[in-house]
């Protein structure tokens, strides 16, 4: 019953993920997965992992992964903050760092789960558009605010912002935190972790789920400097001291030891995702320059929500927004080469006169 929660609960938009039907033989593009199965290794370390020692708690510092991602990464491992995916890291950074008296700044349209924890936390928000090429403008992030926050590449865009933007950014908010959440960054854009010695006000946060396949593990990080990830800290042993498990550490550590399979697994998904670009725009998409793992894109002459149905009733799932700005969009996953070509098929009978 409602009348037991409290004041500010019933006020609450949860944010809500892409549909997960547990139908056979459908073609899943509607969530961001990675096609492709984790690495051997990966599995192979999970698997030795589920034994005995399990009776036991895991390190509540998960000192052996934060060693990992700092030596992958070269950083140092008091520079590395891990959570229960990038979802709870992104939480727990909004709790440390934008409960201000201004409000944050984020894009109009990105991950929408930015704006849930602005609900959860009472924080403030103000939207900043995108230009008429749905790209962020790095300007339009200056003057009086609570902190920054992006994803890049930007989510459900897909387009990315250089270094040089980013740096930008960081220059014009030098007394506030600005969050740069690479959830998609190993698709082809550049990473800001190289940048985190130079600013103190930058967070950089990252995932497992993507370019690792691990989303069914749940693993994030974020690195910067030691005083921002003593806020992090703070704020996680006020809520869950033992986040990530023994299973989590040890698959997660497997996957960043076994960079050939890693390498070669994103270099696939990129050139299927180049392949698929290519024959939606034969079809007559407007296709938006992507360096993730998905496509957005828009027909003019189709409705974005008729396309969406017409291949759900063909077993396709792809993911459409009802936002304002982007209704007449869908967001298409990269699935493997051979799912991309259905698809391309599919959407050709659909378009047909």
């Amino acid at each position: 019953m409602s009348t037991f929660w409290s004041p500010h609960v019933g006020h609450l938009t949860p944010y809500v993920p892409g549909e997960q039907p547990r139908v056979e033989r459908l073609i899943k593009l509607n969530t961001n997965e990675n096609p492709y199965p984790p690495s051997p290794k990966a599995i192979e370390a999970m698997r030795a992992e589920a034994g005995e020692q399990l009776r036991l708690y895991p390190d509540p510092q998960s000192i052996q992964l934060k060693q990992a991602l700092s030596s992958y990464y070269r950083v140092e491992p008091g520079e590395v903050f891990v959570g229960n995916g990038s979802d709870e890291v992104l939480a727990h950074a909004f709790h440390a760092f934008f409960i201000q008296d201004s409000p944050i700044l984020m894009p109009s349209v990105s991950y929408s789960f930015y704006k849930v924890y602005c609900r959860l936390y009472g924080i403030s928000a103000i939207t900043v558009p995108l230009d008429e090429g749905m790209r962020i403008i790095p300007s339009q992030y200056s003057g009086t605010c609570g902190g920054v926050v992006i994803a890049n590449p930007n989510a459900p865009t897909g387009i990315a912002l250089s270094l040089n933007e980013i740096e930008h950014i960081l220059r014009a908010q030098p007394e506030h935190v600005v969050l740069i959440d690479e959830a998609y960054v190993d698709f082809g854009a550049e990473s800001a972790v190289s940048m985190i010695r130079q600013y103190p006000n930058l967070l950089v946060v990252q995932t497992f789920s993507k370019s690792r396949a691990l989303a069914g593990l749940r693993v994030g990080f974020a690195m910067g400097q030691r005083h921002l990830i003593d806020g992090l800290e703070r704020v996680k042993d006020s809520f869950n001291s033992y986040p990530l498990g023994r299973i989590q550490v040890a698959g997660a550590v497997a996957s960043l030891q076994d960079e050939a399979y890693f390498q070669a697994k994103r270099a696939q998904l990129m050139t299927t995702r180049q392949h698929l670009a290519v024959g939606l725009r034969a079809l007559g998409f407007l296709v938006l320059p992507s360096l993730t793992n998905f496509l957005f894109v828009h027909h003019p002459l189709r409705h974005a929500d008729d396309l969406a149905q017409k291949l759900r009733e063909r077993a396709i799932l792809v993911r459409h927004f009802t936002t304002p700005e982007i209704d007449n969009y869908l967001r298409i996953s990269i699935g493997t080469e051979e799912e991309c070509t259905q698809l391309q098929t599919v959407l050709a009978e659909i378009l047909r006169p």
